[in-house]
């Protein structure tokens, strides 16, 4: 999978892609995008928690995290950091993290001791009780009290 870039040295990258607690599909789906959109993927490493992609292009980093959220649910961050500069502009390097979620959109799952079904998996995570038909958003940071 690692193409060198012409006029770059073999361990340029622009951006991070971290993936957090993903299954094997959201693997198989990045792997699949990269090959399609050929960028180079200077290197990956494996954590303990995911894997790590360094790719040459930031914009396809940043619309793979969109397209990820959108096809898996789950949490995207995306940050930026000064990197250095070319030509008196400033040059960012950016890191996608995507952190998967056990569960899906229609899934039955318990939060604080009650039964609800997921409705949304968004920026947050839409909840609607099973016997009450009341909406409760949870917040990704509040996902470990939600069990499936």
């Amino acid at each position: 999978m690692v193409r060198s870039i012409e006029g770059k040295h073999s361990e340029y990258y622009e951006a991070v892609l971290q993936l957090r607690d993903v299954t094997d599909n959201v693997m198989d789906f990045v792997q699949e995008e990269v090959v399609k959109a050929r960028v180079h993927v200077t290197k990956t490493k494996k954590i303990k928690s995911g894997v790590d992609y360094y790719l040459s292009d930031n914009n396809f980093t940043r619309a793979l995290g969109t397209k990820l959220q959108k096809q898996f649910g789950g949490q995207t961050i995306v940050t930026a950091s000064i990197f250095g500069r070319k030509s008196g502009k400033e040059i960012y390097r950016l890191t996608v993290l995507f952190r998967g979620i056990p569960f899906k959109k229609d899934d039955v799952v318990v939060y604080k001791g009650d039964k609800y079904t997921v409705k949304i998996v968004g920026k947050d995570i839409l909840l609607q009780d099973v016997t009450t038909g009341r909406k409760v958003h949870v917040k990704y940071k509040d996902m470990k009290n939600v069990t499936v």
